[in-house]
């Protein structure tokens, strides 16, 4: 019932207001100002200002958005955990097996020598060139060794 009065008193502002708008010949700012103030009036005619304030008002409402906030909070933890276990093989009797089956943990590559200028290695004279056979660019596996001398070469060029 107060909802429904203040809603009418503000309209019956608005109007007012209207008026002495279109008194003074703004007649579209007037109508704009009318179109306005008859809301509050047309929300308590239908009843959501009601709705509203019994919403707004009740400890049982806020309390149910409570718990809808920690089922959300709940949820996410729970995909949290999900993403976690997956990154982690499963569950611990998994993860166990997964690494008696492993055996020695993986061994970097070789990391290139730093060159000390263009085209030269680590232990070798700059104004001696490359080995070009691929014998002595083999590395004791069998796989070429990598240059990056031309790499490191664009990288100090460009001050990095």
């Amino acid at each position: 019932m107060l909802s429904s009065t203040i809603c009418t008193v503000a309209s019956v502002a608005g109007l007012g207001i209207a008026a002495l708008t279109a008194y003074r010949k703004r007649f579209l700012a007037a109508t704009r100002i009318a179109a306005v103030s008859l809301v509050p009036v047309g929300l308590a005619m239908t009843g959501v200002i009601d709705w509203l304030t019994g919403v707004v008002f009740k400890p049982v409402v806020w309390a149910g958005f409570g718990v809808l906030a920690l089922s959300v909070v709940l949820f996410m933890i729970a995909r949290v955990a999900e993403r976690h276990s997956l990154k982690a093989g499963g569950s611990r009797k998994e993860r166990r097996a997964a690494a008696r089956q492993q055996g020695p943990a993986a061994v970097a590559p070789k990391a290139s020598a730093p060159s000390l200028g263009a085209g030269t290695r680590a232990g070798q004279p700059a104004g001696r060139p490359q080995a070009q056979d691929g014998a002595k660019n083999r590395s004791k596996g069998g796989a070429p060794e990598e240059d990056f001398s031309d790499i490191e070469a664009i990288l100090k060029k460009h001050g990095i």
